[in-house]
C-alpha cells in the first residue's frame, strides 16, 4: 500500500498569492537544480533536521530543470512516480525562497546525459521506502543516478549513511517509527542514501540566488 505521507502531500499545496516565482534575473537551464522547503508536515520537519544545505536553508525536495520547445518543466520524483512537472505548479507548492542551482562551467556537459535518463525515468515509482537502489526513486536519488549515469559511472554527488534518529538521540523520530510500520518493513538507519541539502552543498554546483 501507498502511503503518500512523504513528500508527496506536496502535491495538494494549491498555487496562490504566497506561491514563489523565480527570479527575473535568473534565466532557467537544463539540468538546472530548484531546491525546495516544503511544508509537508512531520516527515519534512524530520529531513530537515538532521540534513544540512546551502546557507543554513532547510530543503526538502528537488527537481531537475528541462526546457522543451520554450516551456519549462521539472523533472522530478514526488507522489506515486517520477514525472514531469510544469515549472508553475512547481514553485506553487511552496511559500518559502527556492533556491537554484546549476553544475559548474567544468561539469556542465554532465547536463545533457542527464537530462537524457532523467526523461527515460518517468513513470518509475515513488521510493516511499527511502533505499537505494531499489528500482524506484526518491526526488534526490534520481538527481543521484542520472548524474552518474552522466559520468560514466562515476559518483557526482555522494551518498551518505541515513539516519532516522534526532541529533544526539538514541531514538527514533515518532514520525519514522509510525512511517515504517505502516510499511511493515524496519528503519533504515545507517544505509546509504542522498537528500536535497547534501546536493545544495556540492562542490559540484553553484547557488545563482544565494
Amino acid at each position: 500500500m501507498k502511503y503518500l505521507l512523504t513528500l508527496a502531500c506536496a502535491l495538494l499545496l494549491q498555487i496562490g498569492s504566497k506561491a514563489q516565482t523565480i527570479p527575473a534575473n535568473i534565466k532557467l537551464q537544463n539540468g538546472d537544480f530548484l531546491f525546495e522547503d516544503l511544508d509537508c508536515g512531520p516527515l519534512c520537519d524530520a529531513i530537515e533536521q538532521v540534513t544540512q544545505s546551502y546557507g543554513g536553508n532547510h530543503f526538502s525536495h528537488i527537481g531537475l530543470v528541462y526546457v522543451k520547445d520554450d516551456t519549462t518543466f521539472i523533472i522530478e520524483a514526488i507522489g506515486n512516480n517520477v514525472r514531469m512537472t510544469p515549472l508553475a505548479q512547481f514553485t506553487g507548492r511552496t511559500k518559502h525562497k527556492i533556491f537554484i542551482g546549476r553544475m559548474k562551467p567544468q561539469y556542465h556537459h554532465l547536463v545533457d546525459s542527464a537530462i537524457s535518463f532523467s526523461l527515460k525515468s518517468i513513470g518509475i515509482p515513488y521510493d516511499d521506502d527511502f533505499l537505494y537502489d531499489n528500482g524506484k526513486y526518491y526526488c534526490s536519488e534520481l538527481i543521484y543516478d542520472a548524474f552518474q549515469y552522466a559520468n560514466n559511472g562515476k559518483p557526482v554527488f555522494q551518498l551518505e549513511p541515513m539516519t532516522f534518529k534526532p541529533i544526539g538521540s538514541k531514538d527514533f523520530f515518532p514520525v519514522w517509527v509510525d512511517y515504517y510500520k505502516k510499511l511493515n518493513e524496519a528503519i533504515p538507519e545507517g544505509k546509504p542514501g542522498i537528500n536535497p541539502g547534501g546536493i545544495s552543498i556540492s562542490s559540484y554546483i553553484m547557488i545563482l540566488n544565494p
